[in-house]
């Protein structure tokens, strides 16, 4: 039984669920199907892997205690984080990955680092 592939339009044999000529079309139509998804993954992650790199060379340098401008015009973007976390006390810390912050006054956060992985 002849085929047409659904990316180059050519006919093609083959067993009864293939759907491609070849795995170049295969890989063609997956693709541009998961584009969008990945796109879009992509760009969270690297927000956040910048959001990461910022607290920890801050962290590197030994500040720990700033204020929210400076870390605005680090480019750090407050509305991507991985994890929230809440003590006992009260206190809530967000996290990118191993890094987190904590509002500790006024527009002044605490970076906090976390030696192993947060559940």
């Amino acid at each position: 039984m002849k085929k047409i592939c659904p990316v180059c339009n050519q006919e093609f044999e083959g067993r009864s669920d293939k759907k491609f000529c070849c795995d170049q079309c295969r890989n063609t139509y997956n693709n541009n199907k998961y584009a969008d998804f990945s796109n879009q993954t992509r760009n969270i992650n690297r927000i956040l892997k910048s959001n990461r790199k910022i607290l920890s060379d801050f962290f590197a340098k030994g500040v720990t205690k700033l204020n929210k401008e400076r870390l605005l015009k680090a480019g750090y973007n407050f509305d991507y984080l991985t994890n929230i976390y809440t003590t006992r006390t009260g206190n809530t810390y967000h996290y990118c990955y191993d890094f987190g912050i904590t509002n500790i006054e006024d527009n002044y956060f605490l970076i906090v680092e976390k030696k192993e992985y947060i559940d």
